[in-house]
């Protein structure tokens, strides 16, 4: 018996490594509004995006993201799916949103992060946009839509200021891609574009 215990007492010994981890010692959270702009099939397109999640060891966070373009994207003539005065794209996206900060205690930093999740394009009537019976709208449209999903990746960097200690400014850039985006007349390269983006972040860093 005292020989099992031994054996026993050495395997539950900790391995040792060449490099030591403290665990998790600081635990945190921030929520991001964020305003981008970019191109989409070569015209200007400005996106929205509100991205957030669970920030630890004042290093790394690991949340959700989601982002969709707000203004009037015109679609060709000859792609759209059906014929209106004003057809206009809207693109989205959402997904899984990591996030690494270099030196955060520091009044001027840097960032990187990643949202890597679905897209989505669709097309509707820009015109339609100030009518305010909705119940109306979606019975005329709901067949003209036509979403089209993907997968779609998007890396950026960012330079952070620690405006205070609740809140943070941190503009930046990053590139978008998308992959097997095969509807509403667009292709990979036409939704696949820089991005520079202007982020202010709430929480407890």
């Amino acid at each position: 018996m005292l020989g099992l215990g031994a054996t026993v007492s050495t395997f539950a010994q900790d391995n040792q490594t060449l490099f030591q981890s403290r665990g998790i010692y600081r635990s945190g959270g921030y929520a991001a509004i964020s305003n981008k702009f970019t191109k989409i099939n070569g015209d200007y397109a400005n996106m929205a995006e509100l991205y957030g999640g669970w920030y630890i060891n004042q290093r790394f966070l690991v949340g959700i993201g989601a982002s969709a373009t707000t203004n009037y994207i015109p679609v060709p003539a000859l792609e759209q799916n059906f014929p209106a005065r004003k057809m206009t794209y809207q693109y989205g996206q959402f997904g899984l949103m990591t996030e690494y900060v270099f030196a955060s205690t520091r009044k001027v930093h840097f960032t990187a992060n990643l949202l890597t999740g679905a897209g989505f394009t669709m097309q509707y009537d820009r015109r339609d946009f100030d009518d305010w019976d909705w119940d109306d709208w979606d019975d005329r449209h709901d067949d003209d839509r036509d979403p089209n999903c993907f997968f779609v990746m998007e890396p950026g960097v960012q330079v952070e200021f620690n405006l205070l200690k609740w809140m943070r400014f941190s503009p930046g850039v990053s590139y978008r891609k998308a992959f097997n985006a095969k509807g509403n007349g667009l292709t990979d390269s036409d939704l696949s574009n820089v991005s520079y983006n202007l982020t202010l972040k709430l929480g407890r860093f």
